[in-house]
């Protein structure tokens, strides 16, 4: 275990002001197996209120590309969509944005060795784009507590459903109504904020930054 997975705080100023201890990596691994089977889902979606910098989001999302690395690896088209099939179904929230941005560092990073490691020169940048997007769009800034972003705004959450090989959906709620209609399913049957074109797993960004809200 490295020195960085040792550490638990940051500074006893977040301790007292924010809570903010960090889970170490054997409690993480510990946890995480009273729900393995759910772990080595590739389309499980977790979410984590209170993120950190990702200390359990990293290990499901390496948990889960192993999965798909054992699947797909050889049929590199195949890869890539499951492989942002896990990601996309990684959400987390906390309150200090440093958290959330180390958070999606950390992710891209697990996500962009990998896949290079496989496929060496033969990777496409559109889907590290498309990992990012995700990202982006997974790893909100904000309150679990008072459902708000640091914004002030409404926390939304995307639903990304991976179809028909190369397509996906999306449709955006926000945690309120999800809560509302069951909280303790992370996308039940609740009140959709926007529902996005279907469109093809490389081109998210690209189709979905046209019709922001």
């Amino acid at each position: 275990m490295s020195k960085e997975e040792n550490i638990q705080i940051k500074s006893k100023e977040r301790v007292s002001k924010h809570g903010e201890v960090y889970t170490n990596e054997r409690e993480v691994n510990a946890m995480l197996d009273l729900v393995k089977d759910e772990t080595l889902r590739i389309d499980s979606r977790f979410l984590e209120p209170a993120c950190g910098n990702g200390n359990f989001l990293v290990k499901i999302l390496e948990r889960k590309l192993k999965v798909v690395s054992e699947k797909y690896a050889k049929h590199q088209s195949e890869w890539e969509f499951y492989s942002l099939q896990a990601i996309s179904s990684t959400y987390g929230i906390d309150i200090l944005e440093d958290n959330c941005e180390e958070c999606r560092i950390r992710l891209l990073s697990i996500y962009t060795e990998c896949y290079t490691s496989l496929y060496k020169k033969r990777i496409k940048q559109e889907c590290i784009l498309t990992a990012k997007y995700l990202l982006d769009k997974n790893i909100i800034c904000g309150d679990a507590l008072n459902l708000k972003t640091s914004k002030g705004e409404d926390i939304v959450f995307a639903e990304w459903s991976f179809i028909a090989k190369n397509k996906v959906k999306r449709i955006d709620y926000t945690m309120q109504e999800l809560l509302a209609a069951d909280p303790n399913s992370l996308f039940p049957d609740a009140q959709e904020v926007k529902r996005f074109p279907i469109t093809n797993f490389l081109k998210i960004q690209e189709e979905y930054e046209e019709n922001q809200l």
